[in-house]
């Protein structure tokens, strides 16, 4: 196999600037195998004449690297050209002081994935890159899933957007919105052609996306990812979370409103409203996706955890000798619990920083060993004792299950789970990567009593206990109007299609069906049909 960094692949996209020019787009060559954990994706974009934008957008996108697991990748331009370098792994893994130093400039962008559409290939690394016809290019980074991906895909065919083309093709939803944008700039500036574009696009969606002077910024109509504007001395910044302007350096200016577009560049900032917003803000982020150091609509992450303990402890008490967290987003719940209760807090588990999340890791196999990677339990702490465990969520019940089963060895009387989330009983569409309903423990049995038994015998919990949906929008703080709970309510604020539209390849069922369809099953691997 070949080792990461042993060899460098360029990919010369010909512009129609003049004869012979291009744009030279550096690229290492993906890992054959690749079992990186997973979580949800992070943009992150700057704008400052003056400084290192691409060393800004690595910190960044290090401050981000939770929301994505599985590659990462940055994009450049100085006024004159877009240079773009992305691979499968982590920030770290991915970058270096020789690689960020050949990419100066003025305006960048950066992207940490993790798959809500599309394989876990190099192709799909983002930015992903497109040139105009005026001779442009085009680079974009998405955080969400969209929900008409097989209707932009169709378009892009009826527009002559697919094509021959090596190397393999990209299959994911963002790089369907990069080919519409930068086809749509070949007649308009690309600031109009994404307010054509993005009106015609459903889902939830924060997207950064450059051109070789400005940086632009969109985030869909219903807000339900979180994306932030903040201020350099020299500059701007937007970002996934506002713990990466921190990071960097940048203050709070406000968050990036539904429905709306932003273009900054050396005339200031332009801000569009391309919808009518309706805010449904991910529930999921207060409770698990996002950094506790981070704010979401005004509210700190990390306080909204340690109320929904509170509230969890009111709601559903029982008596015991210690509560311990499930790091890390389980442990604020827990201080709150604690709080409330009376009973004492202690730190029961050690977790090894270097092992990432097992929520939505690429096998079952994986997941378990990494469960016993990832935790272990503190014997002196736990033995003899009546324990109440605080996690964030249950979904599959792999984590709660091996985990109890690690307490019990370590000599705990009792375990008494309580979650800072109601059950997850129905899939999200929207970017968390929990899209079967076969996958959600919760959803297995109907009445919420047998429920409620059933997930308990399965993780062999001595008891269990959930906070209400009331509960948890109350201890975020948001009207119950403008939070999305689709994933534990069934109630979706934006239309789905019809389930064959959907899931997290679509786009490659979509090929395979046009290549047969079109007799081209000899094609070889590098001619299969791809948006361009």
């Amino acid at each position: 196999m070949r080792r990461r960094g042993a060899c460098a692949r360029r990919l010369r996209y010909v512009t129609n600037r003049s004869p012979g020019s291009c744009l030279i787009v550096t690229v290492q060559e993906p890992e054959e195998d690749f079992n990186a954990p997973r979580e949800e994706c992070g943009v992150f974009g700057v704008w400052a004449p003056g400084e290192d934008v691409a060393k800004l957008t690595y910190y960044g996108l290090y401050a981000l690297q939770h929301r994505g697991q599985e590659a990462a990748g940055i994009a450049v331009a100085d006024g004159s050209q877009v240079l773009v370098f992305k691979d499968l792994g982590l920030v770290s893994q991915v970058f270096d002081e020789q690689t960020l130093g050949a990419m100066p400039g003025h305006v960048a962008i950066g992207h940490c994935r993790y798959s809500t559409t599309g394989d876990t290939t190099w192709e799909n690394a983002q930015p992903v890159f497109r040139n105009t016809a005026a001779g442009t290019g085009v680079a974009l980074g998405h955080n969400g899933n969209l929900v008409n991906t097989a209707e932009l895909a169709a378009r892009a065919r009826d527009e002559g957007l697919i094509a021959k083309r090596a190397p393999a093709p990209a299959t994911t939803d963002s790089d369907i919105l990069g080919a519409l944008l930068a086809h749509g700039a070949a007649d308009a500036t690309l600031e109009q052609s994404a307010l054509d574009l993005l009106p015609t696009v459903r889902g939830a969606f924060c997207l950064t996306f450059m051109d070789e002077n400005t940086l632009y910024a969109a985030r869909d109509p219903h807000g339900v990812r979180p994306l932030s504007l903040g201020r350099l001395d020299r500059g701007w910044v937007v970002a996934s979370e506002t713990a990466a302007l921190d990071i960097v350096g940048a203050s709070f200016v406000r968050d990036i409103e539904p429905g709306e577009l932003l273009a900054i560049d050396a005339d200031g900032v332009r801000s569009t409203r391309f919808a009518n917003p309706t805010p449904k803000g991910c529930v999921f982020e207060y409770v698990y996706l996002a950094r506790p150091d981070s704010t979401i609509a005004g509210r700190s992450v990390h306080a909204t955890r340690v109320e929904i303990g509170r509230r969890l402890a009111r709601e559903r008490p029982v008596e015991a000798d210690l509560v311990i967290g499930v790091p890390e987003s389980g442990t604020p719940a827990a201080v709150g619990y604690a709080q409330e209760s009376g009973i004492l807090y202690g730190q029961g588990l050690m977790k090894n920083a270097y092992v990432g999340r097992t929520f939505i890791q690429p096998s079952q196999t994986i997941r378990q060993l990494g469960i016993r990677l990832k935790l272990n339990p503190l014997r002196e702490v736990i033995r003899g004792k009546r324990l109440i465990v605080v996690d964030d969520s249950i979904v599959r019940g792999n984590t709660q299950r091996a985990l109890l089963r690690m307490l019990r060895e370590a000599g705990a009387v009792e375990v008494h789970v309580r979650i800072a989330s109601p059950p997850v009983k129905w899939p999200c569409f929207y970017g968390i990567d929990f899209p079967s309903p076969a996958e959600l423990i919760a959803n297995a049995v109907e009445d919420k009593k047998e429920m409620l038994e059933a997930v308990r015998h399965a993780i062999g919990a001595d008891s269990l206990g959930y906070i209400s949906l009331r509960g948890l929008v109350a201890a975020s703080e948001q009207p119950a109007s403008r939070l999305c709970t689709a994933c534990f309510d069934g109630q979706y604020p934006i239309e789905l299609p019809e389930e064959t539209a959907l899931g997290k390849n679509v786009i490659e069922h979509m090929l395979a069906n046009a290549a047969r369809g079109a007799g081209l099953d000899e094609l070889a691997p590098d001619e299969v049909p791809v948006v361009h």
